[in-house]
């Protein structure tokens, strides 16, 4: 039996003990579970009913909006913060002072600002009567600020060689950070950048503190105004839109894995084509054979 420095292969009272454990805990999950379902079933919250809501054609067409909505924002706010987190993150990268100054205090700021503040300021004193761009600009001024400080750490992470090799063949600053240096870092910080992103999908639920519709308002529209039996359906609401937020951020997460496959097999650089080399002919060679 092999053993680490940093890992002892437990004995068979460890193992023993790890088992009693792992059954003891199972068992207090399970009875959790169990005590919540029954308090939910007693609460009339399982009831059939109270899921026939969702087979209504109103019902539907207000989460279809609210979906709508919901992806409106995120794709806004989603586009507009990356091209903000380029700026920010080649801003403080300059070497003009002044400049780096400026980037780097608007992305201190904003990522040290709670979102919500940011959104209810912007509706309040701009947007009042649209409260889309309020939500917008809120999510583009924080997640922004928060792509640019990931960007700006993987440009920082490009090996200088390849910067030094870029300025040796004559490019220019511009050249050598919008071709060598963004588009390296674009590459190897992609996970973090989709997870921001999918914290941008989940943050337009912020909207619904302004009364922008979107998912999270429409839920919360039905479960308070719509009655079953005398009791409204929060549970069933809750767990269909908690639902329908897991399946556009895991599909959100699948689209970028499929994107970050294609890229590592995408072959970089001119292929050398296959030449065939032939005996030379230093003529008077043997005839074919008869």
């Amino acid at each position: 039996m092999s053993s680490s420095v940093l890992f002892d292969a437990p004995g068979p009272k460890a193992r023993a003990r790890n088992r009693t454990y792992a059954v003891v805990g199972s068992a207090a999950v399970l009875a959790i579970v169990a005590f919540v379902i029954y308090r939910l079933a007693i609460k009339g919250q399982l009831d059939g009913a109270m899921w026939d809501i969702f087979n209504y054609a109103g019902v539907r067409n207000s989460i279809a909006k609210g979906i709508v909505s919901t992806l409106e924002a995120f794709a806004m706010a989603g586009v507009l913060s990356l091209v903000l987190a380029v700026l920010l993150a080649v801003a403080r990268l300059s070497d003009h002072k002044p400049v780096s100054w400026v980037a780097t205090g608007v992305i201190e700021l904003f990522r040290a600002v709670p979102l919500l503040i940011t959104i209810y300021v912007l509706w309040v004193g701009f947007f009042t009567s649209d409260p889309l761009w309020a939500v917008v600009l809120g999510l583009t001024l924080y997640n922004g600020a928060v792509q640019a400080e990931v960007l700006r750490a993987g440009i920082v992470a490009v090996p200088r060689g390849q910067s030094e090799a870029a300025y040796a063949l004559g490019m220019n600053k511009t050249q050598v950070m919008t071709t060598v240096l963004i588009p390296q870092a674009v590459r190897s910080m992609l996970p973090t950048i989709v997870s921001q992103l999918v914290v941008t999908l989940k943050d337009t639920s912020l909207g619904f503190v302004i009364t922008y519709e979107e998912l999270l308002y429409a839920g919360r529209q039905m479960a308070s105004t719509i009655l079953v039996d005398g009791e409204n359906p929060y549970v069933p609401v809750v767990l269909v839109f908690g639902a329908i937020y897991v399946a556009m951020c895991l599909a959100l997460s699948a689209l970028a894995n499929w994107i970050e496959k294609r890229g590592r097999r995408a072959k970089t650089g001119i292929p050398v084509a296959e030449t065939q080399t032939a005996a030379p002919d230093m003529g008077g060679g043997a005839g074919p054979a008869a």
